[in-house]
């Protein structure tokens, strides 16, 4: 409880001095806490009763955004999962899509925002195809980490009681895998959020990220700070809530294991 009240404590103090600085420095690119927190309301918290106060703000851009970072995030789980595994436990499948995996996770992923427009078009389809393969990689990357951690011993045991390979992966390579599959979706959510404004820059006028746009190019500082203080509370919130999902789905492993570096750590 303590250390709750301290690193809460460490964060209002900081709020405090950027409110002086700013009083001080009376720079229209810079204003104070107290009146982005005044944009804030107006933004997302001034709506009827009915809506539980919020804006069509609320409904029209945030919630969308939300839905599409998560939307593309659990995607490139499912298949950043699904394929480390399988090359986790293929030697010869290593072999052979490395070269391509490598060149692939070697292009920034906002460069690729043209190609999507060309294939997707303009909507929720280009920007969930953006943060899937922006986020794909460092999945993939633990999972094939941890599939090829897998004791031998475990192995050993699986082959001599002829567990079937479903059951194997399932049962076995998953569950040894897990603290560095959830170190690279750790990873990926804090990309996602990123690569989900780049995307809303690009070509529409639905999203936090387009929202960004317009007060930037409206001179609205505060709307701009506003909604870059929403980006950061959004990151905060489902990194607070995977960790906790982390914990107990790790629950069973000892606790050194449950904070594993990533494969891009170690390189």
């Amino acid at each position: 409880m303590n250390r709750f009240v301290q690193r809460w404590a460490v964060f209002v103090g900081l709020v405090v001095v950027w409110e002086l600085l700013t009083l001080y420095a009376d720079d229209p690119f810079f204003p104070r806490p107290s009146k982005i927190a005044l944009a804030a309301q107006d933004l997302w918290f001034s709506g009827d009763v009915g809506d539980l106060f919020l804006t069509d703000t609320v409904f029209e851009h945030v919630l969308p955004s939300i839905g599409r970072l998560l939307g593309g995030w659990a995607a490139a789980a499912v298949i950043g999962v699904s394929l480390g595994v399988a090359l986790g436990r293929s030697q010869k499948a290593r072999e052979y899509a490395g070269p391509l995996l490598t060149f692939m996770r070697s292009i920034p992923p906002p460069l690729l925002v043209p190609v999507f427009l060309l294939v997707f078009n303009v909507g929720t389809q280009m920007q969930v195809a953006t943060i899937i393969f922006g986020v794909l990689w460092p999945i993939m990357l633990n999972s094939v980490d941890g599939a090829r951690s897998v004791d031998a011993t475990k192995f050993d045991t699986s082959a001599v009681f002829r567990i079937p390979k479903v059951q194997w992966v399932l049962g076995v390579v998953l569950p040894s895998a897990a603290p560095k599959i959830f170190a690279g979706l750790r990873v990926s959510l804090s990309l996602s959020l990123v690569l989900m404004v780049v995307s809303e820059l690009v070509g529409t006028d639905n999203g936090i990220g387009s929202q960004l746009l317009v007060a930037q190019r409206q001179f609205d500082y505060p709307d701009m700070w506003a909604g870059i203080v929403l980006l950061g509370v959004l990151g905060y919130a489902l990194n607070t809530v995977l960790l906790s999902f982390e914990r107990k789905a790790l629950a069973w492993q000892p606790k050194q294991e449950r904070t594993p570096a990533t494969v891009e750590e170690k390189s």
